[in-house]
């Protein structure tokens, strides 16, 4: 139980997009450069969406193209569809969207674990959404760009509710034929407990049996974010998404709050004698100056307390 976790930082992204106000692409990268500053290596910096309907992310190219050329750090673009990995591959040096930078490393492919958020979501039903997503794995791989899958709503749904855990191992099967770097069981909107968790999680390990890494993805809904993460590690996750400040939400799932806070995760784990790499009183201060540009006190709990 000592070994050490990943923090991907998904505030850039998940953090930022359910914001009222635009956050200025000079705030983004300013952001992401204290990430970088106080440890993150994974950062999840855009999604490649529609802007009519994630308005915060209309600069996705832009923030993309002023990230900092660092070897040791992996940056990570959300894609919904083909044309989602497109623009994630011309951001790439040369590309003919952005001729500086280096662009997008990884590619974050994503599917509902439910028809009807799905269709809300991005137009798909399950169905649907396994056959456009291995095109997309298989579509990024043969350009040479890696790709991972969250599986999203994976402990349930805002119009359906409960999500059966066989719907979402099904779902994970059927994506691992294709060989993505990871697969993340996500809970979009916070109904999940640790019991569901330790059980979800242990079933999709020995599915994967260790061929594919697992990630986990918690949203603080109904307050068992922090618990629900330490389960993922007793079922054997070694990647966690987190977001500074607790930031985040969805546009399309009503009342779902932010992520777990990067600080939050960083305090258990540090205090367990687990290494994240991540140092927690950069990280602190970084959420005290990004709470100047959003005018507010942001959510995680550490800070607060600090």
């Amino acid at each position: 139980m000592t070994q050490p976790i990943e923090v991907l930082e998904v505030g850039p992204r998940d953090g930022l997009q359910n914001e009222a106000d635009i956050i200025s692409t000079a705030d983004k990268l300013a952001l992401i450069e204290a990430m970088i500053g106080y440890g993150a290596k994974r950062l999840e910096v855009a999604s490649f969406v529609h802007p009519g309907r994630v308005p915060q992310m209309a600069d996705a190219e832009a923030v993309i193209a002023g990230l900092p050329d660092r070897e040791d750090v992996q940056y990570i673009g959300l894609t919904l569809n083909k044309r989602g990995i497109m623009r994630a591959l011309a951001t790439r040096e040369g590309g003919s969207e952005n001729e500086k930078g280096r662009g997008i490393d990884q590619a974050g492919c994503v599917i509902v674990a439910s028809d009807t958020f799905g269709q809300k979501n991005q137009g798909q039903t399950i169905a649907e959404g396994i056959a456009e997503t291995r095109d997309m794995l298989r579509f990024a791989k043969s350009e040479g760009l890696s790709a991972q899958v969250t599986i999203s709503a994976a402990f349930g749904c805002p119009f359906e509710g409960k999500v059966k855990s066989e719907t979402v191992l099904a779902i994970a099967e059927e994506l691992a034929a294709e060989d993505p770097a990871e697969i993340a069981l996500a809970d979009t909107i916070g109904v999940g407990v640790p019991a569901q968790v330790t059980e979800l999680f242990g079933r999709l390990g020995e599915l994967l049996a260790g061929r594919i890494p697992m990630r986990c993805h918690f949203h603080d809904t109904r307050g068992t974010g922090i618990a629900n993460a330490w389960a993922a590690y007793g079922a054997g996750v070694r990647t966690f998404d987190a977001s500074l400040g607790g930031l985040g939400g969805c546009p399309f799932a009503p009342r779902a709050t932010g992520n777990i806070a990067t600080e939050d995760l960083v305090y258990m784990m540090d205090n367990s004698d687990v290494d994240t790499n991540i140092d927690l009183e950069a990280a602190i201060a970084a959420n005290r100056a990004f709470a100047e540009v959003l005018g507010r006190e942001l959510p995680s709990r550490v800070t607060r307390a600090a």
